[in-house]
Order: C-alpha cells, then structure tokens, then sequence
C-alpha cells in the first residue's frame, strides 16, 4: 500500500472515529424536544450466531423494515425499499424482462441479468445458485417483515459470488395480526394488487401473501405482468423447538425493450429498437420452490439447525439475433429454453457457553446444493418469419454443485472487545454433457470443479454504552457463472473452461453509534483487492465471451445517518464513495468479427457501471392522521463498457409522498399518494455494460404519480 493512500486511510479513519462527537451536537438539539429513547439492540441472521446484534457485529449490517401498513409504494419492484443503504445499488431497469440490478460497493455491476457477485436468500433458502447468479423476481415484498444487508469482508461465510449478501425475511404469523389487502395505480396503466393474511396462535402461525402487477411500461414494448404467492407456516412446539415452511411462486410474462444508443435516447428515450419489435424480444418466467427450516434446542447450551429446499424454474426468451449471425455452425441460436431444477441441504451445530470465564459462542455447518439445467438454444425464425422458435441449434445437460463446510465463533474475550471470526471451505463443480453433435458442432462435455477457503475475522471495540469501533479483514471469492463459462473468446466449440474464480482480499474499519435520543450513525472505510478479476473478452453475434485480466480494486467509504427531529420530523441519509478501477493493463476485442483481443485497456480506468457516488436523504413528517415525505436520491455518472466509449450522466432526482388514515370500527383505511421524479428530470436509469451493438442505455421514467388505498382488518 503507497504512503498516499495509507495516509488517507488513517485521515478518513480518524475522521470516522470523531463523527460520533460531531453528530451528538445535533442530537442534543433535537433531545430537547424529544423524550429519551431506550434502543432495542436488534439481533440480525446476517452472522448466523445467535447472541450477536448488528450493534456488535464488526461489519456494515442494515435491516430495512417492511411494514407495509407505512408503506407509500406498490411494494412490486425490490429496488424500491433499498434506495437508502449505503453501498448498495439497486436499480429499475424499467425492463420486467430483466429484473432488478443489483450491485454493492462495485461487486455485481457489470451483470446484464439477475444478479451476480451478491449473495441472495429468502428465509434463509438461497436465491443464487451454485454458481453465484441469483434471482430478486420472487422476493415477496408483501409479504416480507425485513431485509437484511451485509457489506464487506464477511459476506465471504456465505461461499461463492460474497461480494455482499441481501436476505429477506417473511413475518411470522402471530395472533391478532392484522389481514391487509392493497391496491395501487399509477402512469403507463400500472396497476398493483395485493393481499397478506396474517395470524395464527401461541403454537401455530401462519402468513400468507399474494400479488399482481401488471403495467404496459413506461417504454414501448415493455409491457410485463408479475403473479407471485409466497406462504409461510411457523410451528412452535416449545424447548426451542421451531419448524418453518416455506413455499412461493412466481410467474412473469416480459417484453423486452432492449437498450438504446446514446443518439436515440436523445431522439426518444421511450422508444425501443426496432430490432424489439422485429424479433418480439420476450421472456417468460416460471418458478416454484418450497422448503423447511428446522431448530432444535438442546438443554440451554446447544442448538441445531436443519434446512432443506428445492424448487424448478423455467425461463423462456427470444434475443434479437440476425439469421446471418446464426449461420455460424457453432452459433447456439436466439431461443433460450432453460429447465432448472435445483435444491440443497444445510446443517449446523451452535454452542453458547464460556472460554477463560468469558462469553462464547460457536458455530459448526457444512451445506451443498445442486442445480440441473437442460439448456436448449433455438433458432428465433422460421424461413421468413422473425421471433418464432425454429431448429434446434444446442441441447446440454449442465450440473453445477457445491460443497461447503464452514466455522463461526464470537468470544468477548475483554470487558470492551469482542472477537467474531469465521472460515468456510467451498467446491464448485461445473460438468456440461453436450447432446447436440454434429459434423460441424463436435462434442463440447466437459467438466472443471473450483477450490476456494475463505477465512475472516473482526475485532469491535465499545468505548462506551452506545459506541462501537470494530475493524475486519477476510477472503471472498467469485467463481464464473455457467453464462460466463458458456462461450470461448476464441470462437471455439466447448465452454470456456480456461477461466478462474476472481479473489478478493477484503477489509473494512467502521464505527457505530447510537444515541438514547434515537440518533443512529454507521460510517465505514473499505477496501477489496481482486485478482483474476472477469471482464467481457468480446461480444460476437449477441454472444459475451469472458477472460481474467488481472487485479482490480473497489475502496470507499459510507456514512448513514438517522436522526430524529422532534417528536413529527425524522431524517435518513446514507452516502457513498466508491473508487472503482482495473489495476492492470490488459486487451478487449473491438469491431465486427473480433476473435482476438487486441485493443488495450490501461490500468487505472474505471470499472464499468459503478458510480463514483451516491447520496439518499429523506425527511419524514407524520401529524396525527397525516404523514408525508420528501426523498431526493443522487448518483454519479458511470461509463458503459472498459474502454470508456460512453457515459451515463450522473443525475438527482426528487420525490415526494402523502398519506391519510381513518380509523373505523371494523378496520383502518389508508390511501396515499407518491410523485416520482418530480421535475421531471432526464436520466439514464441503468447501463448494460460492455452492450456489443453499442445500446448501452436503459433511461429512467419521467414525472409519475401513483395513487393506491390499504385496507387493514380488525380481527
């Protein structure tokens, strides 16, 4: 490390260190006209140990509510209630057909579908796959009590793709909750429905949430609809005794608008390219999985977990590929028919007891998990006809698997300090048996498995009641994906079997503090070097081939800030900066028919799709019956591909909401309003990095006004 940047660490840390002292200045403005507030010190699963808060973990740990009695929104799109995490990047492609991109502290930006390089759960059942791609689309946001976000060193405990990791929890059913039903309409013929049914007894609950969405979109040929039911069971049997099952689906039906050059996002940014039209680019959706978490209390000292899930899904999309390009023998065709099926078991043993007459707690586990994929690759026409499926042009049976053991302890091991440290052994293995071999299309089988162990350990420090200083340092990695794996960059048949997994040294110095006046503050400093880090190689008739092109490095800091104004006015605010950068030199292809990268990238330039900032802040008002809020979110500008050949402009935006109670005797009316993008700003929403026909850009809606009412029995 330079004396430049090690000088700069210790001047940021030393600033981090006093921001408590700045900030309580204006939290004894505030406390003298607010009562003290007793702090819950709130337990997070992000750790999976059980007397560890987020107050006490040595890393940057958010949990976002989702109550949706106070909710101004659809709750339809998972981007909406992450907005405000520091670090995190979540944004609406305005493309149903492509779900949410999702990225934190740089990891995961360059995916152009789903999400890579973050780790995804859903009541603690993985929502990525073995190879680290992920899915948000059937996140049940109505029927969710939170989500959980960890950044940093130790989201490596979670295996493969631990560039961060974001879980949602459903609520448990308890008795007397309330039953909601919520409807809510808005521009481009958006409409929203949805219901959850919630309650239960002392030994049974039960929460059950259904929704639809449905929009024409607010570009053209982006109209999508969105059915999605989640249920979950709790069983309390006593003796900490608890079984949850879990059960969703999901069914979406997309257009896709594809992106648009920098020239026709002047000319329209709602129009789509006509290649859209022309192939009826489209995706379809099916998926259904269930699963069951089982505790078992053993006397007062031990516990153990079971977990077992599985589920199908089967998506269904037509690409924008020219006949031409698919002449090629080796071209794989512009249908992709994907059957999934996958599935998994976790088991762990935890320990509550003492080391040296000190607290202690350890945690012992090993899982793997399986998914199977019958890909199939068709032509998109038939003689003269576009967008219809055609021959058949690759048929694979793929299996990836892995297998992990992994380790946890939390010792406060001094009256002020405590240790929480982790390691995890992982093995990824990827088999391809190819049945579709011809004369041109020899046999591409082939198979290659992944080794990776991953240790991390934080220290933190409590100098007082309601401050804690921690730091953390640990080992992630990132093994390719079977997308990624999928294409040779020299052209050739077979996968691409010569790529490595991506390593990433991580490490973080954070503060937390949170005041009796219900001021809460967390700022962190960051730092992730990678080696064999992936980038696209060439884009070649509709196709991205990838390669490792050497070290790389994300480093910034974050700051959030929560702090009540009087007893009606409360202000959130998070900030981040993220200096993003390739540190080697290395080659990209450039131009129609490139086989062989030749064009350098120097090292120093940015990573793609990153924003250097980010800034949320939000003031709530509520006055008896009445609540209102204005938000304004900032993002910096990014560029689209390595070489920097175009730029998203940075942009703000603001937005405002209003809601009104009334209270009956056989239940609560709320209706609201939301206005988003108030002046009707223009805006890139998001970039599709490295695009290769050079349709990078994806814009933002204009001014939008949604209404919609939640009615809340009384049972």
């Amino acid at each position: 490390m330079s004396r430049v940047v090690s000088r700069s660490l210790l001047a940021m840390a030393l600033a981090t260190a006093g921001m408590p002292a700045w900030a309580q200045a204006v939290a004894d403005a505030a406390a003298a006209s607010a009562q003290p507030v007793t702090l819950e010190r709130v337990r997070v699963d992000a750790t999976r140990l059980r007397g560890v808060s987020d107050f006490d973990t040595p890393a940057s740990v958010d949990a976002i509510r989702l109550d949706d009695a106070d909710s101004n929104r659809a709750g339809t799109v998972a981007s909406e209630p992450l907005s405000g995490v520091p670090g995190l990047l979540a944004r609406d492609r305005q493309n149903h057909a492509q779900d949410t991109q999702l990225s934190i502290r740089g990891f995961g930006a360059r995916s152009t579908f789903g999400v890579r390089g973050v780790r995804l759960f859903a009541d603690g059942i993985p929502a990525s796959m073995p190879d680290g791609q992920g899915q948000l689309s059937h996140f049940s946001l109505v029927g969710g009590d939170r989500i959980e976000i960890m950044r940093g060193p130790f989201s490596a405990l979670y295996g493969n793709s631990s560039g961060g990791v974001v879980q949602l929890w459903s609520a448990d059913g308890q008795p007397g909750d309330p039953w909601r039903f919520k409807a809510s309409h808005g521009r481009d013929d958006t409409t929203s429905l949805s219901t959850q049914l919630r309650g239960g007894t002392e030994v049974v609950g039960y929460n059950l949430a259904l929704s639809r969405f449905d929009t024409d979109g607010w570009r053209d040929h982006s109209a999508a609809r969105r059915d999605s039911a989640n249920a979950k069971l709790r069983f309390d049997f006593g003796d900490r005794r608890r079984l949850d099952l879990v059960a969703n689906h999901v069914d979406i039906d997309a257009q896709d608008p594809l992106g648009l050059t920098a020239a026709q996002v002047r000319e329209n940014p709602r129009q789509v390219a006509s290649v859209a039209r022309q192939f009826d680019t489209r995706k379809t959706v099916r998926q259904s999985q269930a699963g069951a978490v089982y505790e078992h209390g053993i006397g007062e000292a031990h516990t153990v977990r079971a977990m077992a899930y599985g589920g199908e899904r089967a998506v269904v999309q037509y690409l924008p590929i020219p006949p031409a390009a698919q002449g090629n023998p080796l071209n794989s065709g512009a249908v992709i028919d994907l059957d999934n099926a996958y599935g998994g078991l976790d088991l762990r043993w935890s320990w509550e007891g003492t080391l040296a007459g000190r607290p202690l707690e350890v945690t012992f586990g090993a899982n793997a998990d399986r998914q199977r994929q019958d890909r199939q690759g068709f032509e998109n026409f038939v003689g003269d006809t576009l967008g219809v499926r055609g021959r058949l042009r690759r048929d694979e049976r793929n299996t990836v698997e892995n297998r992990d053991q992994f380790a946890q302890l939390y010792w406060t091991f001094a009256p002020r300090w405590s240790l929480l440290a982790g390691v995890r052994h992982s093995e990824v293995e990827f088999v391809s048996r190819d049945a579709f071999v011809t004369a041109t299309n020899p046999d591409d089988s082939g198979r290659i498995a992944f080794r990776q162990t991953s240790p991390v350990a934080g220290v933190t420090f409590a100098p007082r009641e309601d401050l804690r200083v921690y730091a953390s340092a640990g080992r992630g990695f990132e093994t390719p994906t079977f997308n990624e794996l999928g294409y040779r960059a020299d052209g050739g048949a077979g996968l691409a079997f010569d790529l490595a997994p991506a390593v990433s040294d991580n490490l973080e110095i954070g503060t937390k503090w949170q005041a009796r006046s219900g001021t809460t503050l967390n700022a962190a400093l960051f730092r992730a070097d990678t080696d064999d880090e992936l980038a696209v190689a060439r884009n070649v008739g509709g196709r991205s081939s990838f390669q490792n092109i050497g070290r790389a490095r994300r480093q910034g800091a974050e700051l959030s800030l929560r702090q009540p104004l009087g007893e009606s006015l409360d202000l959130s605010i998070a900030a981040t900066w993220l200096d993003a950068t390739f540190r080697d030199d290395y080659l990209v292809c450039t131009g129609a028919g490139c086989t062989v990268p030749a064009t350098p990238v120097a090292a120093g330039a940015r990573i793609p799709g990153v924003p250097a900032r980010q800034l949320f802040a939000r003031l709530d008002w509520s006055g008896g019956p009445w609540s209102a809020a204005i938000e304004g979110v900032g993002v910096g500008d990014v560029v689209v591909d390595d070489l920097a050949t175009g730029r998203a402009a940075g942009y703000a935006l603001l937005h405002l909401e209003g809601a009104r109670r009334w209270r009956f005797d056989a239940g609560e009316l709320r209706s609201f309003v939301r206005v988003d993008n108030v002046l009707d700003h223009a805006y890139i929403g998001s970039v599709i990095v490295n695009e290769g026909n050079g349709r990078f850009f994806e814009p933002g809606p204009g001014r939008g006004v949604m209404v919609g009412a939640q009615w809340t029995w009384n049972r």
